[in-house]
């Protein structure tokens, strides 16, 4: 059985401050949502599913050639949204705004770069953002989450840097998904 992995960017204390806060306050709302512990929400740019502890190694030193050649990213808060839309809500998300064009040829790179090893291309373009629940349903309550949208509408923070990328090892529990740092590589480029 393989590891349940993914890679990822830990939130600066600032921005993480921010998100644990509007966490806090919308998981008061009544929607029928799955809420995303603060703790773990991350900045998710590939998803890798099943990989072989073998793999890890090599895999690692692919992904460091990659960190070599990209520098840090800036980035900040904006207002949350639903995946797909507000009609058919599958997932509530706070948005990313900063280095978004670079972020997404990063995550092509490393898709490349992974694609030896079986993990599969998202042809989705790169929609960065951090999930703070999925829904189970939506139910007679979606005045309620236009309202919870229309609250924090003006959502923002200042500009933070991200500057290691971080493989997790993703463990699926009955409370919910515990993740593990197992590895990590600077971003170095210049």
């Amino acid at each position: 059985m393989g590891i349940r992995s993914f890679l990822a960017f830990e939130l600066p204390d600032d921005i993480k401050t921010v998100v644990t806060r509007v966490s806090g306050e919308i998981r008061k709302s009544s929607l029928d949502v799955r809420w995303v512990r603060p703790e773990f929400i991350h900045l998710t740019v590939v998803f890798m599913g099943d990989i072989e502890s073998e793999q890890i190694a090599p895999m690692g030193a692919s992904l460091g050639v990659v960190c070599s050649q990209h520098s840090p990213f800036t980035i900040s808060l904006k207002p949350m949204g639903c995946f797909p839309n507000i009609r058919n809500p599958r997932v509530i998300w706070l948005g990313i705004d900063g280095d978004l064009e670079r972020m997404s040829r990063f995550r092509d790179d490393l898709q490349h770069a992974l694609s030896p090893f079986g993990i599969k291309e998202e042809e989705r373009a790169f929609r960065p953002h951090l999930t703070l629940g999925r829904f189970r349903m939506l139910g007679k309550r979606q005045t309620e989450l236009e309202q919870l949208l229309a609250k924090y509408k003006e959502l923002s923070s200042p500009a933070h840097s991200l500057s290691e990328l971080v493989l997790f090892r993703s463990d699926l529990k009955p409370g919910g998904a515990v993740y593990t740092k197992m590895w990590s590589w600077p971003l170095s480029g210049g």
